[in-house]
């Protein structure tokens, strides 16, 4: 079996990368999604243990000094980690994981995980991105205010990944994020071990 691959899925927010991720997941096989820690308070419709692991603050920082993190973060005063034991374990199984972290989670993992592959969201224009954050309807115009200021701050990271996609038509972003989960399976190194048998055949 070979080991899977960690995506790693970067974007500001309201560019649409957890629709994308939905749609990414309910299309392809022996893909997870990482369920992150973190300290801020449960919305309405996410259930413990689905969206996020909701702990109190005393206990994340618990974990932060027993090193069970692959990264945290402070993102808008509350804190969200990843579980490197739990990723570990995922990858080891042959799954693909993904994490939907920002770039400064990003840039933790990737130390840790050289091999991981990261794919940054844009959306289309300013103008676009702060209609969507509206529209949403969660924030008030002060943290849409202060959304939109990190928004900048997060792209300006574009470098960093390995690949780009515009959300601009969903169904075309999507298309394009399944292209590189399918087109990483298909490398060498991944058919070599799963093909085995094969090209032993093929070859003799």
């Amino acid at each position: 079996m070979s080991k899977g691959t960690l995506f790693i899925i970067s974007a500001p927010s309201g560019a649409g990368k957890t629709s994308l991720v939905k749609g990414l997941i309910a299309r392809s096989e022996d893909l997870v999604v990482s369920v992150s820690h973190t300290t801020r308070a449960m919305r309405a419709g996410e259930v413990n243990g689905v969206d996020y692991h909701f702990v109190n603050q005393d206990d994340f920082v618990s974990m932060v000094e027993h090193s069970a993190f692959l990264e945290h973060a402070k993102v808008f005063d509350n804190y969200y980690g990843t579980s490197q034991q739990h990723v570990e374990q995922q990858l080891l199984d042959g799954k693909d994981v993904i994490l939907e972290i920002d770039w400064q989670g990003a840039r933790q993992v990737r130390r840790l995980i050289q091999d991981s592959q990261c794919i940054f969201i844009l959306p289309p224009s300013i103008d676009v991105l702060k209609q969507r954050l509206e529209q949403r309807g969660q924030d008030d115009s002060d943290i849409i205010q202060r959304r939109m200021q990190d928004a900048v701050n997060e792209m300006s990271h574009y470098a960093e990944f390995d690949y780009l996609i515009v959300n601009d038509d969903f169904d075309q972003a999507l298309n394009e994020l399944e292209c590189i989960i399918l087109a990483n399976r298909l490398r060498q190194l991944h058919q070599e071990r799963s093909l085995e048998k094969l090209l032993i055949e093929l070859l003799n």
